[in-house]
């Protein structure tokens, strides 16, 4: 992992990876824990990764595998009161977290659920390639897409009416 290309691009797309990691696991040291993991298995084959067309695709598709590979398997993490080391800072992310209605509509949704929905609508993946990320069937895909969509809506209604 010695690879100067390798540090450069870490160090550019960090921010990008981060933000997107959020996303997935709406948790900042979970965030940080996943883009470091999929850093790592990056770095360890970056010289058959650096040749294809799309590296960073290469990272986001590894972040969800790892999320869905943790989904599936039981939780054996303790939680601690305090990280051993700083967050990372990010203002954009920092703004888009400071917006309680989002973060709390999306934080509400199951994970399968929130990376269904990130990767048909942020990363415009079709639901085969959802599907095969995942390690689910499409109608799983499009049922998840769908009843993700309606409990954004209904929670956007619901806002809207207690707020006139």
């Amino acid at each position: 992992m010695d690879d100067p290309t390798f540090e450069r691009f870490a160090a550019q797309r960090l921010p990008a990876l981060y933000r997107y990691a959020m996303v997935l696991t709406q948790n900042k040291h979970d965030a940080e824990d996943l883009v470091q993991e999929a850093l790592t298995r990056t770095g360890l084959r970056w010289s058959a990764i650096r040749r294809k067309d799309d590296p960073e695709g290469y990272v986001r598709t590894a972040m969800v595998r790892i999320m869905a590979n943790r989904w599936r398997r039981p939780k054996r993490e303790v939680s601690v009161s305090a990280p051993p080391e700083p967050a990372a800072e990010d203002v954009g992310l920092e703004r888009l977290l400071d917006d309680d209605g989002i973060r709390s509509r999306i934080a509400r949704l199951p994970p399968r659920m929130r990376a269904v929905l990130v990767l048909r609508y942020v990363e415009d993946r079709g639901d085969e390639e959802i599907a095969r990320l995942l390690g689910c069937s499409r109608g799983t895909v499009k049922s998840q897409a769908s009843r993700g969509l309606a409990r954004l809506r209904e929670a956007v209604k619901t806002e809207e009416i207690e707020h006139g």
